[in-house]
């Protein structure tokens, strides 16, 4: 699916906006992907050059031609920074489902942020696009994560052990799941 026919919606929050990632988002993206705090929770290791968040943004760029997902920058309203990002990413059309996956840099971490931007991600996935499933892959010692993902909704589905090698180790890893009929029931 060509990225012309999913545009990237902007989505716009009282306390948070999601935003298209663009190249003038490098730096801040090489922050947030550098921060060994932030990238503890991920699936690769931090970053350690500029030159790696400006070829990122340049394969979301490509792969948006050939693929339908929506990688978001968070930016605080009034304010175009990033302070985070949101992505929703294997979108499913035929089998109505995707996968969610954010971050913060940690200076805004405890402010409620993760949660409002998962919301309206979920907001467009549901609304937007019609999907009726939504996925995350957590880390299961990321609490603040799994506790983000549950106060929306999301019921932990099943556990993969050794799932992600990371920097000599190895991580876990918790699914979870969100049907649209239960995003609805929270939501309200």
């Amino acid at each position: 699916m060509d990225a012309t026919e999913t545009p990237i919606p902007e989505l716009q929050g009282k306390h948070v906006r999601l935003r298209a990632l663009a190249t003038r988002d490098a730096d801040g993206l090489f922050a947030l992907h550098s921060d060994a705090q932030v990238m503890r929770w991920w699936s690769f290791p931090a970053w350690t050059e500029r030159a790696q968040a400006v070829g990122h943004i340049e394969r979301m760029r490509r792969e948006r031609r050939v693929r339908e997902f929506y990688p978001w920058v968070a930016t605080l309203p009034g304010d175009d920074a990033l302070v985070g990002t949101c992505s929703l990413f294997g979108v499913d059309r035929e089998h109505k489902r995707g996968v969610i996956g954010y971050a913060l840099l940690p200076a805004y971490w405890g402010r409620g942020l993760a949660g409002r931007m998962l919301q309206l991600a979920l907001g467009h996935a549901f609304d937007g696009l019609g999907l009726e499933r939504i996925e995350a892959d957590i880390d299961p010692d990321n609490l603040a994560s799994c506790r983000v993902v549950e106060r929306a909704g999301f019921v932990r589905e099943g556990y993969l052990r050794e799932r992600w090698r990371v920097g000599g180790g190895v991580q876990d890893t918790a699914l979870y799941g969100l049907l649209r009929r239960e995003w609805r029931r929270v939501r309200v």
